[in-house]
């Protein structure tokens, strides 16, 4: 099963920007679509964005579209999520999450089932 690794994550303050990373050590990244998915305390997983394999399909969640940006390089075999413009409310744990078998395109949120151990986002002043 392929194994995510999120990096990136830290505190920052409200209006700032982070950009998390999503690698897989000895996995073929660029087989899959993958997406960010974000949990708050006491709140369900959200998803947030998802890329093809190929790169030039991406799809966003209203909460974050025009704000987050989603890209991959597949000669590095990573995914980034570029925030910007962040609010205490994108405060949560951020999580990169595959299919569980090669999938190009992206699937619904619920067809996501390997994921990363995520990485904390606080934004706070």
């Amino acid at each position: 099963q392929l194994r995510l690794v999120e990096s990136g994550g830290g505190l920052v303050q409200p209006g700032g920007s982070l950009r998390l990373s999503c690698a897989a050590p000895g996995f073929r990244l660029y087989d899959y679509a993958i997406a960010w998915f974000r949990q708050a305390p006491g709140k369900e997983r959200e998803g947030l964005t998802c890329i093809n394999s190929s790169g030039d399909r991406t799809n966003y969640a209203d909460s974050v579209k025009g704000r987050f940006t989603v890209s991959r390089d597949n000669a590095k075999n990573t995914v980034y999520l570029q925030m910007d413009s962040l609010t205490p409310e994108d405060t949560a744990v951020y999580y990169c999450a595959a299919p569980p078998v090669v999938e190009r395109l992206c699937p619904a949120w619920a067809d996501f089932g390997s994921w990363g151990r995520g990485t904390q986002v606080t934004v706070s002043s």
